[in-house]
């Protein structure tokens, strides 16, 4: 029988495992710096505990670790790791530099619960949702890779990486909270987005629940025919239940949200299309993220043309829309937005 992961311990799970031992409070303190801030991988190391203590948790725990299996850069620097979760199983997780700004892109499930006909990793289906710790390696990890690389660390954590996060959610909260906490990364919640393809329930326990980083919509279309076409939750999940989350969102935390939108050859691509997204931008303040295509393996659809892809921000932009165009990064090592598929294993 396998032993407990002592990183799945709360820190008052392991205060009371010290006290039963007839440890003082302070030691789960210490234990709990050596796995969170320091990020041991060893008991023998945790060099402030005496050696019969850490015999002892050695014998009680494991302490288990994300490992990167494979690291690939793509031309322009973009960073990708495939890493081996304790279990044998592959997520990846990309990371993108832009001048002083260095993302962390993570992943959720092993896999993904979703379907979108547009997303390579929907193929390998949802094999398992992730603990918090191996969410929290993944950023340990790419904010290594970031000083190790670009000199800098890490900016910014988009949860845009493999799985749906609000379909992980309790697990991903608490994750959210390990790294935004001073016991933790201590990074500032501001500095988090999470990515949903609109799991509206999910939405208003957010609003309920007051989060305190930002919310991105895979929106992709503005009318629920074309949408379910793109995102089969999208027929549980219409635009007006979502339009419904996104005002209890906006009411509950006062911030604005992103809509990421990937403008598909014509799919979604017309004037009407972008009218639609005009009305839909109207619901609560936002920003639009237009997001070339990544064609994928199999795929049907096509990147849109320059023309119509300018015709289409243009439309956005004189009807007072806050558009940001992102280009696609780490296109030649499957790196990209909707290419994550652990084709290398």
């Amino acid at each position: 029988m396998s032993l407990p992961n002592i990183r799945s311990l709360s820190q008052q799970e392991m205060i009371d495992f010290f006290a039963e031992l007839g440890e003082p409070a302070y030691r789960a303190r210490q234990t709990h710096q050596w796995l969170w801030q320091k990020h041991v991988r060893r008991f023998e190391d945790m060099t402030n505990l005496g050696k019969d203590l850490r015999s002892t948790l050695q014998a009680h725990f494991s302490l288990e670790h994300l490992e990167p299996a494979t690291v690939q850069q793509s031309k322009d620097g973009t960073v990708k790791s495939a890493m081996r979760l304790p279990d044998g199983k592959i997520v990846e997780s990309v990371l993108i530099p832009a001048g002083k700004r260095m993302t962390a892109c993570v992943s959720s499930q092993v896999g993904c619960s979703l379907d979108c006909a547009f997303c390579a990793t929907a193929a390998l289906k949802r094999m398992r949702n992730l603990e918090p710790d191996e969410i929290y390696d993944q950023v340990v990890t790419l904010n290594r890779q970031a000083e190790e690389f670009f000199n800098q660390k890490l900016s910014n954590i988009v949860f845009m990486g493999m799985g749906e996060p609000l379909l992980n959610y309790t697990k991903v909260m608490e994750s959210i909270a390990k790294i935004t906490s001073p016991e933790g990364l201590g990074m500032s919640p501001k500095r988090i987005t999470l990515s949903t393809s609109g799991v509206a329930k999910m939405m208003h326990r957010m609003a309920e629940e007051q989060v305190p980083f930002h919310l991105a919509l895979s929106l992709h279309a503005a009318n629920d025919d074309k949408r379910t076409q793109l995102m089969s939750i999208n027929a549980t999940n219409p635009l007006s239940m979502l339009a419904e989350a996104l005002r209890h969102w906006h009411q509950a935390t006062g911030r604005r949200v992103t809509y990421e939108f990937i403008v598909f050859k014509d799919f979604n691509d017309s004037p009407q299309d972008a009218r639609e997204l005009v009305e839909f931008s109207r619901i609560v303040p936002c920003k639009i993220n237009l997001i070339e295509y990544n064609p994928i393996e199999g795929g049907s659809f096509e990147q849109t043309t320059p023309e119509r892809f300018e015709r289409f921000v243009g439309i956005l932009e004189a009807a007072g829309c806050i558009v940001n165009v992102r280009r696609s990064r780490g296109k030649d090592i499957d790196a990209a937005c909707g290419q994550l598929a652990n084709k290398t294993h």
